[in-house]
């Protein structure tokens, strides 16, 4: 393999503070425990996320919790500053976002899938596809602060899992492979853990009272696919003209 682990930037960007940990923190710390450089970014604040604090003040509770999760790893940490139910496909976006990968430069991209249970995460997909595609053209300008310079290269692609791996119908959604996270388990359960101010909401909300029970039952299904205890899901986006060699299962399968 060309590229050494060390040399690598992961930038990992979901829609809220807390999916990405739900659906991918595991891997990213066995990247991290490579040497990769890793970024984590939000699209929102989670500015909807409670019954009980208002926009401001739950988004404010939520960044931290976002950044606290991030120092656990080791990563950067940014947000897009998106409203939550607010993320749309337009011209304005596509720019925000494109110069978040700019920004982070990654050699590889794990993102919200196309197709999940709400709009927020189905819009960041194909922003972040977009964005993909346009931050090495140099003449599409962000008109963001302080741009940073077209990208050398379109990086690799993946989507994690929808959530229960499942699409609108709960038909099952079958990945191209799953990721060994066995040895980073805690470190995904201690970073979901951050979130505290979630735990309320999904309670409140949807009814749900185990925001990590769910996620331990979800990742021993997916592991036990692959014969292990614990497990992450994804799909390579392997269209024109993106990267078609899969170098994340390179980096993981060592």
């Amino acid at each position: 393999m060309v590229n050494q682990p060390e040399s690598l930037r992961i930038l990992a960007i979901h829609a809220h503070p807390d999916d990405i940990e739900i659906q991918c923190a595991g891997t990213l710390a066995r990247l991290k425990n490579l040497g990769c450089h890793i970024t984590v970014a939000t699209m929102t604040a989670g500015d909807c996320g409670s019954a009980e604090m208002g926009p401001v003040e739950i988004a404010n509770v939520r960044r931290a919790e976002a950044r606290k999760a991030a120092d656990l790893l080791g990563a950067d940490c940014m947000c897009l500053e998106f409203r939550d139910l607010s993320i749309v496909i337009d011209q304005d976006s596509r720019q925000r976002v494109t110069e978040a990968i700019r920004k982070a430069r990654p050699d590889i991209v794990l993102t919200a899938p196309p197709v999940d249970y709400m709009s927020d995460h189905e819009m960041t997909s194909r922003l972040v596809r977009d964005a993909c595609f346009g931050a090495s053209a140099p003449n599409y300008t962000t008109h963001q602060f302080n741009p940073a310079p077209p990208t050398e290269k379109i990086p690799h692609l993946y989507y994690v899992d929808p959530i229960e791996g499942s699409d609108y119908f709960g038909n099952p959604i079958k990945p191209q492979f799953i990721i060994d996270i066995s040895e980073t388990f805690d470190l995904k359960i201690k970073m979901l853990a951050c979130h505290e101010s979630q735990r309320a909401w999904l309670r409140k909300q949807h009814g749900l009272d185990e925001y990590l029970d769910g996620t331990e039952r979800w990742s021993a299904a997916r592991g036990k696919e692959i014969g292990v205890a614990y497990g992450e899901a994804f799909v390579q986006h392997c269209g024109h003209p993106y990267p078609s060699s899969n170098l994340l299962l390179e980096l993981l399968e060592k």
